[in-house]
């Protein structure tokens, strides 16, 4: 059989992978004298890993992340970022144990580009995510409910491994979206890995949900089995616009924090100092 029959059968099958590493690997067959069983199984092989790549590159797309973020490109020097915590966020071990994650701290400090991060790192082990900014999710919400097609978001989430709320605190909403905000948690509640970026403490989160009681049962949820990745209160972007400037930034002490079976209100681990125990109005700042 030629080898525009061959291709033609491998498009009509959509063998992609294959057909793309074809002549390379018949090349290499030709010149090692490979058995036939071999060569199949490197073609299959071939086929598989370009469905792997495909798939790795499918999921990127509908978790609708707003940047490639990566790891490699965060500086963690001069920090009180936990690394160690982080790179095993990034590993997905905490998907797979239905953890959560809580990104906390200031203006420019790296929540975002950090949640980002870990989420591309765990679609790319196989898992499945979406990204949202927690206004327009609150505004999704608010809107199905106005079409009578209240909960189908919620069963859509409940498919996915993971969930990102980006920028709890930054913008007000109704109590009627943070009571919708708080129902969709409870939904996913030990079914998808939640990831919260927040500029709040914890005691100052009712002053998003409009009700200390929902608030309380809330932070339940989400601290019971969660890891918390504190990034301080001095910006990131500020300081890399100041290096040429030394004397105008400001030491960080270290404050890396994990917490286990806490609830919103026991007091966490954490270090002395940690804004997670803030008092309300002591608000981190908003990116």
């Amino acid at each position: 059989m030629e080898r525009t029959q061959l291709f033609d059968l491998m498009g009509e099958l959509k063998l992609f992978g294959m057909k793309a590493a074809f002549d390379e690997i018949m090349a290499t067959a030709v010149k090692r004298q490979h058995e036939p069983q071999r060569i199949v199984g490197d073609l299959l092989t071939a086929e598989i890993s370009e469905k792997q790549a495909r798939s790795i590159r499918y999921q990127l797309t509908i978790a609708k992340l707003p940047l490639a973020k990566d790891l490699d490109d965060f500086q963690f020097e001069g920090t009180p970022i936990n690394e160690t915590l982080v790179r095993d966020l990034a590993g997905g071990g905490f998907i797979t144990q239905q953890r959560n994650a809580i990104l906390v701290g200031g203006t420019g400090t790296g929540k975002t580009h950090l949640a980002i991060a870990i989420a591309r790192s765990c679609i790319r082990a196989g898992t499945r995510g979406r990204f949202y900014n927690v206004v327009d999710l609150v505004n999704r919400l608010e809107t199905e409910t106005r079409n009578g097609r209240q909960g189908r978001l919620a069963d859509q989430l409940t498919r996915m491994d993971f969930i990102v709320l980006d920028e709890l605190g930054y913008l007000p909403f109704a109590q009627s979206g943070g009571q919708l905000l708080f129902h969709l948690i409870s939904r996913l509640y030990e079914r998808t890995s939640i990831t919260v970026t927040t500029n709040l403490a914890f005691g100052e989160w009712p002053s998003v949900f409009g009700d200390a009681k929902m608030t309380t049962a809330l932070l339940d949820r989400l601290t019971h089995h969660c890891d918390i990745v504190e990034t301080g209160n001095d910006s990131w972007r500020f300081k890399s616009r100041t290096d040429d400037h030394p004397n105008r930034a400001r030491p960080v002490s270290a404050t890396p924090t994990s917490s286990d079976g806490a609830s919103a209100t026991a007091k966490a681990r954490r270090s002395k100092g940690s804004l997670l125990g803030a008092d309300p109005g002591a608000r981190l700042g908003a990116d």
